[in-house]
C-alpha cells in the first residue's frame, strides 16, 4: 500500500480460485492491507496462459498477491493446504464443493474443523434450483435480460467488460469485510456464498422493478423511451463524436443559446420539457447540424465552460492519454515476474483525500511456497513433497 489506510492489515487470506470473480475479491482484500496468498497447482493458474483479451486476467486480478504452489492431488500437498488454512482468517475459493473436497477442502469439513474461519465462495448461483449449473459472465448476461438490455432487439449483446465478475468479486469483498466485523464480536467465522447470477439480477434491478410498477417490459437501452429533451452522440466536423446531455431547463436553454437556436427557445410547442422530448424526432437532427459545425476539442471545452454534460466517445486505450487519469495517483505501476510491466486502475474512491493505489507485483508461480511453508514448521523436503518438485 502507498499509504496507512490499510484496515485489513494482519488479516490472513488464503486463495483458491481462478479466472476474475474469485481473484478479484482476493485483490480487493489484499488492496486494503491483507495478506493475500494465493494457491496454484504444479503448473500453476490456468489464467496465466491465455492470450487475447484473456491476457490480462491473470496479471490484473492477481495484483499484490504472494503465490504458494501446492500439489492437491498429493497427500502432502492436501496436509500442507490444511496447515496454511490453520493460519487464516479467510477462505477464498470459486470450485465447485466435489472440486474442493478432493482437493482437501471440503467447506462443511473445514467449517468444523476452523470455526473462525470465514469462507467466501464464489458460485455461479446461489442455493436453489440452478445451483449446480456452470455459469459464466455471458451467461448470466443473457439470463437475467442484461444482455437483453444492452443490444437492440434480436441482438443481445454481453456488456464489455467483465462487470459481472469484477462486481461478484467486490460483493465478496464486502460480505468479507461484514463477517470479520461480526468475527469481533462473536468469535465465530462464516459460511458466505456470492452467486454470478443474482450479481446480474441486481443490475437489471432497475428494469425489473419499471415493470413491476408499471406493468410493461422497458425496451432495450438503445430503443429506450427518453426522459430527456438531449441525450445522444453526435458527430463533430473532424469526424468524431462527442455525447451531449441537456437534462434540465437551464441546460436546454444553455445549449439552445450558446448553438444560436433561438427559434428552439422561441418556438410555443416547446416550452415544457415533456413537449422538448416529445418533439425529438424534430429537434435532435437541429442541435445535430449545429454541433457538426465544431471540432471536438472546441467541443469539449466550451460545453466544460458551459456546465453542461459531455464525453467524447473514447476507447479503453485512451484512458492512458487522459489527464484525469494519469494524475498523481491514479494508476498504479505493477512488476510481472517476465520483466514486464502495466499501469492499471487505482480503487474508485478515495481516504482523506488519497486515492487507494493498490497495485503490486505480480509473481511467478510458488514464488512465496518456501517462506510461506517454511514459517509452518515445514522442512525442505516437505515443502517439495507439497510443492509436488520430485527429490
Amino acid at each position: 500500500m502507498d499509504n496507512a489506510f490499510a484496515p485489513l492489515a494482519g488479516v490472513r487470506v488464503i486463495e483458491m480460485s481462478h479466472m476474475i470473480m474469485g481473484p478479484s475479491c482476493g485483490m480487493f482484500l489484499g488492496f486494503l492491507g491483507a495478506e493475500v496468498i494465493k494457491v496454484e497447482p504444479p503448473e500453476g493458474d490456468k489464467t496465466r496462459a491465455l492470450t487475447g483479451m484473456g491476457r490480462p486476467f491473470f496479471p490484473l486480478f492477481n495484483r499484490g498477491k504472494k503465490s504458494v504452489r501446492l500439489d492437491l492431488k498429493t497427500e502432502a500437498g492436501r496436509a500442507a493446504l490444511d496447515r496454511l488454512l490453520g493460519t487464516a482468517d479467510v477462505f477464498v475459493e470459486n470450485f465447485r464443493d466435489q472440486a474442493l473436497a478432493r482437493m482437501g477442502a471440503d467447506p462443511a469439513d473445514l467449517r468444523t474443523r476452523f470455526p473462525r474461519l470465514i469462507l467466501a465462495s464464489h458460485k455461479g448461483f446461489l442455493s436453489g434450483p440452478y445451483e449446480n449449473r456452470t455459469a459464466l459472465d455471458e451467461v448470466v448476461q443473457m439470463m437475467t435480460g442484461l444482455a437483453y438490455m444492452t443490444g437492440p432487439t434480436g441482438r443481445p449483446l454481453r456488456v464489455g467488460s467483465s462487470a459481472n465478475d469484477i462486481m461478484g468479486g467486490l460483493f465478496g469483498a464486502l460480505s468479507v469485510v461484514a463477517a470479520l466485523r461480526e468475527r469481533d464480536q462473536t468469535g465465530a467465522g462464516r459460511a458466505i456464498r456470492i452467486g454470478l447470477f443474482e450479481n446480474c439480477l441486481l443490475l437489471v434491478a432497475q428494469h425489473m422493478v419499471q415493470f413491476e410498477l408499471e406493468g410493461r417490459s422497458p425496451p432495450p437501452m438503445p430503443e429506450r423511451d427518453f426522459s430527456w429533451p438531449v441525450y445522444d452522440i453526435f458527430d463533430t466536423n473532424d469526424d468524431e463524436q462527442i455525447f451531449v446531455g441537456a437534462v434540465s431547463e437551464n441546460q436546454w436553454i444553455t445549449l439552445c443559446t450558446w448553438l444560436g437556436l433561438e427559434g428552439l427557445l422561441a418556438d410555443p410547442g416547446l416550452q415544457k420539457r415533456m413537449d422538448q422530448i416529445n418533439a425529438r424526432a424534430r429537434t435532435i437532427p437541429v442541435f445535430a447540424a449545429a454541433l457538426r459545425r465544431y471540432d471536438r476539442a472546441t467541443l469539449v471545452a466550451e460545453l466544460e465552460r458551459l456546465g453542461l454534460p459531455f464525453s467524447p466517445i473514447a476507447k479503453p486505450a485512451d484512458m492512458y492519454d487522459d489527464p484525469h487519469v494519469m494524475r498523481e495517483g491514479g494508476m498504479a505501476t505493477s512488476h510481472l515476474w517476465t520483466g514486464e510491466t502495466f499501469r492499471a486502475p487505482a480503487l474508485p474512491f478515495e481516504v482523506d483525500g488519497t486515492m487507494l493505489t493498490g497495485g503490486g507485483d505480480v509473481d511467478a508461480i510458488g514464488a512465496h511456497s518456501a517462506e510461506i511453508l517454511g514459517a509452518l514448521g515445514m522442512s525442505e523436503a516437505d515443502i517439495a513433497d507439497a510443492m509436488g518438485i520430485a527429490a
